[in-house]
């Protein structure tokens, strides 16, 4: 084993290792400041329109009432209840005759009526400029109590402000301090797994000297059901023993082979000698056949010379017989014509 590379590995292990975790550290810590942040930032938010909120429903319920409106005649839930009735001054206060009302100009109090329209209108004339006075002032005073608002809001926000930079001032300070006393904790924490990791990597690496994959134990790879059963993932090789056995039974493989092969050479050779013999004996008879094909030829050739020689006799003695009956001119004619 070679134990430089194996501490270099280590080593290597642990620098990345600790770079991952300073860098994981590193994204927590700026996760919880910006988490920090959002919070108060919308925690601020919330408050300012939680307060904006409460300062336009006071004012409105306070300066903006419904009463005070000019339109508010029109639509007064109670206008039905504050009215008169159509007819209460004349003779007949329903007039049912016609189903219709009196009209202008047909009732008995007609001056006090003008009368008390014209002073009506002028009431209503000083309502109004009365009204338009107070609404400008109401203006005015709702301007005015804004404005202080205002201040008063944006002095509230300074001293938030201020109060937040305090507080986070405090915090930077709680957090360096403890994030000092993490690094102290960790760098005692470090040292501490190091020297773990040194004892159980020496720990480890002893035990793996001493064991039997290094010592390469042959009783490893021996199975559980017996010698002849090996387990292949630890086998180491075989003994001098069984090394031996296998060479003794090689030789006796290739003295077994070598008595076949000669045996085999035998039988070839028997083989080919029975060939010959064949192949002689086949010659042999061949000639032997030849031999008597060639006599018997020759005395069928014999025989049909022979044959031909008493054949042409015969046609010589036939033809002798044949020219010895007929006339002489007829003998020459027929002569003369066998000859050509």
């Amino acid at each position: 084993i070679d134990k430089d590379a194996l501490d270099a590995q280590v080593k290597e292990r642990k620098i990345q290792e600790a770079t991952e975790k300073a860098e994981h550290e590193r994204f927590a810590h700026d996760m919880k400041k910006n988490d920090k942040l959002m919070c108060l930032l919308e925690e601020r938010q919330k408050n300012e329109i939680k307060d904006m909120n409460k300062a336009l429903n006071e004012f409105q319920k306070n300066f903006q009432k419904p009463e005070t409106r000019r339109e508010f005649d029109l639509n007064d839930p109670q206008a039905l209840k504050k009215d008169r009735p159509a007819r209460i001054s004349d003779d007949d206060p329903r007039c049912t005759i016609s189903g219709m009302q009196k009209f202008m100009g047909e009732d008995l109090n007609y001056d006090q009526r003008m009368k008390f329209q014209k002073e009506q209108l002028r009431e209503w004339s000083l309502q109004q400029q009365k009204d338009w006075k107070n609404a400008l002032a109401d203006q005015k005073l709702a301007d005015d109590l804004y404005d202080k608002f205002r201040i008063e809001l944006d002095r509230k926000i300074m001293e938030e402000q201020r109060k937040e930079d305090e507080s986070r001032r405090a915090v930077c300070t709680a957090i360096k301090n403890f994030n000092r006393i993490q690094v102290a904790e960790l760098d005692h924490k470090n040292k501490l797994e190091k020297a773990q990791k040194i004892k159980d990597d020496m720990d480890e690496i002893t035990c793996l000297l001493r064991g039997d994959f290094l010592s390469e134990n042959p009783d490893q790879a021996i199975g559980p059901w017996g010698k002849h059963n090996v387990l292949v993932n630890r086998w180491k090789g075989m003994s001098q023993e069984q090394l031996m056995a296998i060479r003794e039974f090689q030789k006796e493989q290739a003295l077994e082979t070598k008595r076949v092969r000669e045996q085999e050479r035998r039988r070839d050779a028997e083989w080919d000698r029975q060939r010959l013999q064949a192949e002689r004996a086949q010659l042999l008879w061949e000639r032997q056949q030849q031999r008597q094909n060639q006599l018997q030829r020759r005395d069928l050739d014999f025989v049909n010379a022979e044959l031909s020689q008493q054949q042409k006799a015969k046609n010589i003695y036939l033809k002798e017989e044949e020219y010895s009956n007929v006339p002489t001119d007829e003998f020459y004619a027929q002569f003369n014509t066998t000859t050509r």
